[in-house]
């Protein structure tokens, strides 16, 4: 890839995530396209961000770097490349990360590089933690008692031999697993999560998600554990996977670093400057209306690459009519916000009991499944076992991440940062997590439209996708560009085949909107 004086097109990328830099970068590399880059906040990633508060880092969301996709592998590590191990499989085969130097970075190391990282999330359930994955060790059946073993071994076998009809998420779940079984783990979750009810939840986000688990996937995978030592990578359900590379100083040491190579080769990236307006002519996408601190201000486009929520991309369109049912659908397609409360801790009050040997007897855990029904707190994150380099004294602090799912405007958003650090706390103190003596600083960030919904107005997306399709040069692509709850790598992926499309001068969208849809990309975070 190399810069160019004076690119003869120009493509206009709304939103610097992964699926906007990844499609600058693309077209830099394969085009002779300029691309324009154009992102509202003061953030390069999106929710693949870090965020630094105080000398520490935080993951927004948690993000494993793991595709079965070998395009997407290569291009990770030819932005950040993983020292002495070439290929995939190598990387998740044989863990090289090196000690690291006592008070401060390993020396061996350079910044811009992945680590490899254990993959190890747990559930914390009746005040006890199982595998996640559920497992089907001897562990697993003693947390769960007598009764419950019973009650989940009965109800699994009924689901073998009685499947109800796939009409909801509830139904996706139980089938896999039993109605008890998905009691425990997965319903007061997914309400968490979503604010639904898993009965009111289309089947089609389990689909996306978590296809390949179930029982049966857990049995064969330990099956295949014990007659064989080397794994093929690509017949692993993503969600049985127990090692993943990730990006020293976290996922945005990634994008920024991609963004400077964007800035390098020739092409712009612009923060602080939301696209307001998108103006079609023909069919075809003009020129866009862009706002700064000066003002707004027009910039003319061949080709529009939008990772805007649909809902935004429509309101924005300037020149057409845009139907009475399509702005309705648009309008009412449902996200889920987020809000994480970072906590730096002198310790945690729980100890590790795993075999696992870690640093001062610390829990090992990169996140924990918080399945306790009397807390609303969905997920803890413990930004130490993601990497050392997120903290800033590894050694004597603990830097965890507590997640909790919400609506923008509901009462959880609309708390003060204090109140909600204080209820934060006082969640974790409740299940026996931590001390609320040990807490020595806090910070609260929100996220606006970090989970795409599936419910409303979704199921007649059709429409919607249908009228943008007949825009020619403009491409939806990313999670919230295409109303889809993507991993990091589907959102990438979108990006390239947009890009090869453009390349190939094929104006054809089908294939940019089948990413994580047809059997081969179905992954689960």
């Amino acid at each position: 890839m190399s810069a160019t004086d004076k690119k003869s097109k120009q493509a206009v990328i709304a939103g610097a995530g992964p699926a906007g830099l990844t499609g600058a970068y693309e077209l830099l590399k394969h085009t002779d396209i300029h691309p324009v880059v154009f992102e509202e906040s003061n953030e390069i990633g999106g929710i693949s961000r870090t965020v630094r508060y105080h000398g520490n880092r935080m993951d927004i969301g948690g993000h494993r770097f793991f595709s079965k996709s070998q395009r997407v592998t290569d291009w990770w590590n030819e932005i950040m490349p993983l020292q002495g191990s070439p290929s995939l499989d190598d990387r998740l085969l044989h863990t090289t990360d090196k000690p690291f130097a006592p008070g401060g970075p390993d020396p061996e190391t350079t910044d811009r590089v992945m680590l490899v990282r254990n993959r190890i999330s747990r559930i914390f359930y009746l005040h006890k933690f199982f595998d996640y994955p559920i497992s089907l060790k001897l562990q697993t059946f003693t947390n769960m008692g007598l009764v419950r073993t019973i009650e989940a071994g009965c109800g699994y076998l009924w689901s073998v031999f009685f499947k109800k009809p796939e009409t909801s998420l509830e139904n996706f779940y139980i089938n896999r697993f039993g109605k008890p079984l998905y009691r425990m783990f997965f319903e007061d979750y997914t309400e968490k999560v979503w604010g639904v009810h898993p009965s009111k939840l289309g089947a089609d986000w389990g689909a996306q998600r978590v296809k390949g688990l179930s029982v049966f996937a857990i049995l064969k995978d330990m099956l295949k554990k014990s007659f064989s030592k080397k794994e093929n990578i690509k017949e692993v359900e993503t969600s049985l996977i127990e090692q993943f590379v990730y990006p020293k100083l976290g996922p945005g040491q990634l994008w920024e670093t991609v963004a400077d190579e964007v800035r390098r080769h020739g092409g712009e990236v612009i923060t602080e400057t939301p696209v307001k307006e998108i103006h079609i002519a023909d069919n075809r996408v003009t020129h866009v209306t862009v706002e700064d601190a000066r003002g707004r201000r027009d910039v003319p486009c061949d080709y529009l690459l939008s990772s805007l929520p649909l809902k935004d991309l429509v309101r924005s369109i300037r020149g057409i009519e845009v139907p009475d049912e399509v702005k309705r659908i648009a309008e009412g397609l449902p996200y889920r916000d987020f809000i994480t409360v970072g906590l730096l801790m002198k310790k945690l009050a729980i100890d590790n009991q795993t075999k696992i040997k870690t640093f001062a007897n610390r829990i090992p855990d990169t996140w924990i499944y918080i399945q306790e029904r009397d807390v609303r707190i969905g997920r803890l994150q413990v930004f130490n076992n993601w990497s050392p380099y997120l903290v800033k004294d590894y050694e004597n602090t603990v830097w965890i991440g507590l997640e909790y799912f919400c609506t923008e405007g509901d009462a959880f958003w609309q708390m003060s940062d204090k109140e909600f650090i204080d209820m934060a706390v006082g969640e974790l103190a409740k299940i026996g997590i931590i001390d609320p003596a040990d807490v020595l600083d806090s910070v609260r960030i929100k996220v606006k439209k970090a989970y795409p919904s599936y419910f409303g107005s979704y199921y007649e997306l059709d429409r919607v996708k249908a009228f943008l399709d007949g825009i020619e040069n403009l491409w939806c692509i990313g999670r919230n560009g295409q109303h889809r709850y993507n991993n990091m790598d589907h959102s990438m992926m979108t990006a390239m085949v947009a890009v090869d499309h453009i390349a190939a001068g094929n104006p054809d969208k089908s294939a940019v909107w089948s990413v994580n849809t047809e059997e081969e990309y179905h992954e689960s975070k």
